[in-house]
């Protein structure tokens, strides 16, 4: 009587990004290696979880499936250096450790950015393709619905997912602060690197995505982000064009001196106010812009304060998270272990109630239609009680990691085993 849940992952803890992106999966390869573990392993319950900063798989089997199943990523992906892979991935074999590991992702101690507001939902489309694939079982519907009420007890009772604790997330908090404020405001991100790039990401799900614009020297690269993030995209040439239009401006290109000066943003006649966040080092900002009338400029230092703060709060908050996480994957673990003795207490249900039948057909054959309904009620009745106290007493086996003695004497008692041939025939 064993509890099987496993998890194989590859994260930012274990992988450097180079790696993580060879065997990232989008919405189609996760559906597809689903369905792969599901025929190639005969796997009948499994989740995939992938984003920037790691894939998981998790899955419900008597064995250890690791290799196979970074083989089987591997065909996915088209790597043929799968060998070389596995030492970046990390098994998790011991199902309370999967099932509390599954907590702590997707409620979001593990990510990169502690208390990710993403992660949740990337974990409710990782549930969704699994059930749409068939690999989401009574198991793994439970866990789910247990992590997502979860999650919500995390966020009305602690601290740990407000506020933004990165500076791209700090960044899209202060644009929608500063877009509340404006009518169908225009917003124009400059620069397709890193930092430009994540906060493209993270604005791609806003209400704000229509009025995007995004500009970048190399017109390839924005336009490959601009179509991943459905905004609209601009050649760099029309750059003081673009700013003139553009009610908040977000710079993050690497440059030795200032993009944007005083004396241009004046030049260019704008009469709109306009809200400016630099988020370069060097500056690509002149801080005298500021001096202009309608500009205010926000720098990389604040957005950090921001980030800091917003961090700080979710650090304090870490411990409270983790008692409630705690206390759900106890409570989990209870139903998981009285999972496992359900089909017992079904068994004797069954054995009981045929003997009430067998006993029934006996004495009840001169009985009219009154007495055989107070007979048949009496005889429920009975049997209910009877079997109370056996399944009381499995449930808090249960609890007590006990519950394997009791299944053995009630299987010896009643034959069981002998009453599930019974059942078949």
């Amino acid at each position: 009587m064993n509890l099987n849940f496993k998890a194989l992952s590859i994260s930012y803890k274990t992988a450097p990004v180079e790696i993580r992106e060879k065997i990232a999966l989008d919405e189609a390869g996760s559906r597809r290696l689903l369905t792969k573990v599901k025929e190639v392993l005969g796997i009948a319950e499994a989740l995939i979880i992938s984003t920037c900063n790691r894939t998981e798989l998790y899955y419900l089997s008597d064995t250890d499936e690791s290799q196979q199943l970074i083989s089987l990523l591997a065909v996915e992906k088209c790597l043929t250096d799968f060998q070389n892979l596995s030492d970046y991935f990390l098994p998790v074999l011991v199902h309370e450790e999967a099932v509390q590991r599954l907590f702590r992702v997707c409620i979001g101690l593990e990510s990169q950015v502690v208390g990710d507001i993403q992660i949740i939902s990337q974990a409710k489309q990782a549930y969704q393709w699994a059930a749409d694939e068939g690999m989401a079982g009574a198991f793994l519907h439970r866990l789910m619905h247990a992590i997502f009420f979860t999650n919500k007890k995390v966020v009305q009772e602690t601290s740990f997912k407000d506020g933004a604790a990165s500076v791209s997330y700090a960044t899209v908090e202060l644009i929608e602060e500063l877009a509340g404020h404006l009518r169908e405001p225009n917003i124009l991100l400059i620069g397709a690197g890193e930092i430009g790039a994540d906060v493209a990401r993270n604005l791609k799900d806003s209400a704000l995505k229509p009025r995007i614009t995004l500009m970048n020297r190399t017109y390839t690269k924005a336009e490959e982000l601009a179509q991943e993030c459905g905004f609209q995209v601009q050649p760099y040439e029309n750059l003081w064009e673009a700013i003139a239009n553009a009610d908040i401006i977000v710079s993050s290109v690497l440059r030795a001196t200032p993009l944007i000066t005083a004396e241009e943003l004046q030049a260019i006649n704008s009469f709109t106010f306009k809200y400016l966040i630099d988020l370069s080092v060097p500056r690509s900002i002149a801080p005298q812009v500021e001096d202009l009338s309608g500009v205010v400029l926000y720098n990389v230092d604040t957005i950090t304060n921001r980030a800091n703060e917003a961090l700080q709060r979710r650090l304090e908050a870490i411990p409270q998270v983790e008692e409630i996480i705690g206390q759900a994957c106890e409570d989990f673990q209870d139903w998981s272990r009285e999972m496992l003795v359900s089909p017992v207490i079904h068994k004797l249900k069954n054995t009981l109630e045929q003997i009430r039948q067998e006993e029934m057909a006996r004495f009840t054959k001169q009985l009219d239609a009154a007495e055989m309904d107070k007979f048949d009620k009496m005889t429920k009745s009975m049997m209910q009680k009877i079997i109370k106290l056996p399944v009381l007493q499995l449930k808090a086996a249960c609890k007590r990691g006990e519950a394997e003695t009791l299944v053995d004497i009630l299987n010896d008692l009643f034959d069981l085993e002998k009453q599930k041939e019974t059942v078949k025939a």
